[in-house]
């Protein structure tokens, strides 16, 4: 009964073991990885960029640090040109819901590179070692979704259409995400490398909006797509966003002793 009611939102699992397992891989590393920023074992970015530097001397670039519009960089190209690839490779985008998947994560990546170049502000660096596999995770995930998709093209449309519903989410999403990194980058002064408390938009609410819009922008995608891989990689995105709010809280009522302690880390007036 479950696996049907599923089904009537979803195509069925593909015809591929490697797409099966990942969509099972990428939901659980994700949360894993989450997990390990809630417990304080961070990725090495932003304001956590030398918070538990690695140790031993097992390859060079784990200790290797990047500035951090070059990190950034390097997160965002590799899956925003295989997004826009997608467009040009005979064959791989085939009908109206993979052309607007394909669109939806060439328009959110090429938005963050967009950011990184013209409107972050940056006060740290980035460990070469973080970097990796999170470019790994977006590029893999983002080339993955377009295959599943691909896959189900000669399959039966689900019985409920959440494309368009998908859209809409999305854009909320992007634009809300954007809004708020907006907000962010105004907190700063040019060469103002120090932290504040952001004001602003959700910002009275939470303190991590620009996350809370950043899923809502893949459950749009997820929508849009209908895929097991695109909710598998939704619910991992979440999972991990809920971790790194989370610690990202701990670290500013540690660091400003007039940290409103009913702004929430994500989720207003919940969590």
């Amino acid at each position: 009964m479950a696996a049907t009611t599923i089904l009537n939102f979803l195509f069925p699992p593909p015809p591929s073991l490697l797409v099966n397992a990942m969509s099972v891989i990428s939901a659980c590393s994700l949360a894993l990885i989450g997990l390990s920023e809630a417990l304080g074992r961070h990725l090495n970015y932003s304001k956590f960029w030398n918070v538990n530097p690695p140790t031993g001397s097992k390859g060079w670039w784990r200790g290797t640090t990047l500035s951090s519009r070059a990190g950034m960089l390097l997160l965002y190209a590799p899956a925003a040109a295989a997004a826009a690839a997608s467009f040009f490779v005979p064959g791989a985008v085939v009908g109206a819901r993979a052309q607007l998947l394909c669109a939806a994560l060439a328009v959110h990546f090429f938005k963050r590179l967009f950011e990184v170049l013209f409107i972050h502000q940056y006060s740290g660096r980035m460990l070469l070692g973080s970097a990796i596999p999170i470019t790994f995770s977006y590029t893999v995930s983002t080339v993955s979704m377009i295959y599943a998709q691909y896959l189900s093209r000669d399959m039966a449309e689900p019985a409920v259409n959440l494309e368009y519903a998908g859209i809409v989410l999305f854009l909320i999403g992007i634009a809300g995400n954007f809004y708020h990194h907006y907000l962010l980058s105004k907190l700063r002064q040019k060469g103002d490398k120090g932290y504040k408390i952001p004001r602003g938009g959700l910002f009275e609410l939470v303190l991590c909006p620009h996350y809370l819009f950043e899923i809502i922008g893949f459950y749009g995608v997820a929508m849009i797509a209908q895929t097991i891989y695109s909710v598998s990689f939704a619910l991992g995105t979440t999972f991990y966003l809920v971790g790194r709010s989370a610690a990202t809280r701990k670290w500013y009522l540690s660091k400003f002793e007039n940290f409103p302690r009913e702004v929430k880390a994500l989720v207003p007036y919940i969590f």
